[in-house]
């Protein structure tokens, strides 16, 4: 049985998102059922990363002035070094995840993507974990972090990287899925548009060979 049929998921994301993180937790929403919808600051194309190397592109599906937070069930916060900073810089985003938040929906969000959430000015007393990276940010906006795999806290779940993907996924499934409803179940789904993500196997794999050497470094 899918546990997400019928929920309305968002993806916030812009130019330069960790492009597993994306890719990975779509893929397994979408196979649970769900309906996925890319928002982004733009119409067209956003471009992915591979840590350092530029990836594949995704097709937006709405921009941040088409949509709202209330017409979706969950939110997905991917990260990548780019991504957050921009949509930290736009209205537009700030508000999307401060309504989102406000409105109680399930946010699961990765790596940097906290990011958004510090300028959002949401971390306060919250527990989350992210990229080692930006820990220092997180605590200054007021959070609880720790260095775990996933870490949930009410109605947000977050992970550190690639390397927790596996985690993350089962995790964020697990949080979408206490919020069904029998009106959300009911719901008909329009079919995935796989592949408008092109996962890319080799250059998932490049990346979490990428990522392991660097939390190696940093050790």
């Amino acid at each position: 049985m899918k546990k997400l049929k019928g929920m309305r998921v968002a993806v916030l994301a812009a130019d330069g998102f960790e492009q597993v993180e994306l890719t990975r937790p779509v893929k397994r929403l979408e196979k649970e059922g769900a309906h996925v919808t890319i928002i982004s600051l733009h119409k067209g194309r956003i471009r992915g990363m591979n840590l350092l190397v530029p990836g594949k592109k995704v097709r937006v599906d709405a921009t941040l002035r088409e949509v709202k937070a209330a017409d979706f069930d969950a939110l997905l916060l991917p990260g990548g070094f780019m991504n957050p900073d921009f949509l930290r810089q736009s209205a537009l985003a700030l508000d999307f995840v401060r309504d989102a938040d406000l409105l109680d929906l399930p946010i699961a969000v990765i790596c940097h993507g906290p990011w958004l959430l510090a300028s959002a000015g949401l971390l306060e007393g919250r527990h989350l974990t992210s990229w080692p990276g930006i820990r220092n940010d997180l605590e200054n906006a007021g959070a609880h972090w720790t260095d775990e795999p996933v870490v949930r806290d009410g109605n947000w779940v977050s992970s550190r990287g690639p390397h927790d993907l596996l985690a993350f996924e089962h995790a964020l499934v697990e949080l979408f899925a206490e919020r069904m409803t029998p009106a959300i179940v009911q719901r008909e789904v329009p079919a995935p548009r796989w592949p408008r993500l092109i996962a890319g196997g080799l250059a998932a794999v490049a990346t979490l060979g990428l990522v392991a050497r660097g939390r190696k470094a940093l050790a």
